[in-house]
């Protein structure tokens, strides 16, 4: 009997940019323009498959995190289907290149025990003077919904770039680094 091994190949990790994801926007009437109010749905997306996931399979693991206005829930925990989970790390999305072996995953409990905290100052963001802003140093990781690892960083809450009052608000750009192999490895 003779045995060939196949060197074990490792996948690209996939970094992607992804601009004005909306996160449960306000719209306005038509006809006046005021606010109508938000439809108070989260916006899933894959990190796999790098796009919007339907508000239809949100019982399922096709979706990895999700948004509505300043909260990111991720796929895992309590009445969620898939192996998700999230923590912080607190330095440059560059420096993070791997997911450390003794990580300690928070998954969402409630809409008021998530993996990402909510509120100011607390998870991604800052709020002061009117704007809401990306913290600084302040990386995502996150487990997949099937137990891959990825690294996200928020680069912007306003349509359009420009973070300021005045611009629409909950219109997420991020940029992520996907690792599909199931390895740790995100550089």
């Amino acid at each position: 009997m003779s045995v060939t091994y196949q060197p074990v190949r490792a996948q690209a990790v996939k970094v992607e940019t992804v601009h004005d994801l909306p996160a449960d926007p306000a719209n306005n009437d038509p006809q006046s323009g005021r606010p109508l109010g938000a439809t108070n749905r989260f916006t899933f997306f894959s990190l796999k498959d790098g796009k919007q996931v339907p508000n239809s399979d949100s019982a399922t693991a096709n979706w990895d995190i999700g948004f509505r206005s300043t909260t990111i829930i991720v796929n895992g925990g309590t009445g969620r289907a898939g192996k998700g989970g999230a923590y912080i790390h607190n330095g440059t999305f560059e420096s993070l290149t791997a997911v450390p072996e003794n990580a300690a995953f928070s998954v969402d409990q409630s809409l008021t025990q998530l993996a990402i905290p909510a509120g100011s100052g607390n998870g991604w963001y800052t709020y002061g003077g009117g704007v809401i802003a990306p913290t600084p140093e302040k990386v995502l990781v996150i487990r997949t919904a099937d137990g891959k690892y990825a690294k996200l960083e928020v680069l912007g809450y306003y349509k359009g770039g420009p973070d300021g009052p005045g611009s629409e608000s909950r219109y997420y750009t991020f940029r992520y680094a996907y690792q599909p192999d199931g390895s740790r490895k995100l550089d």
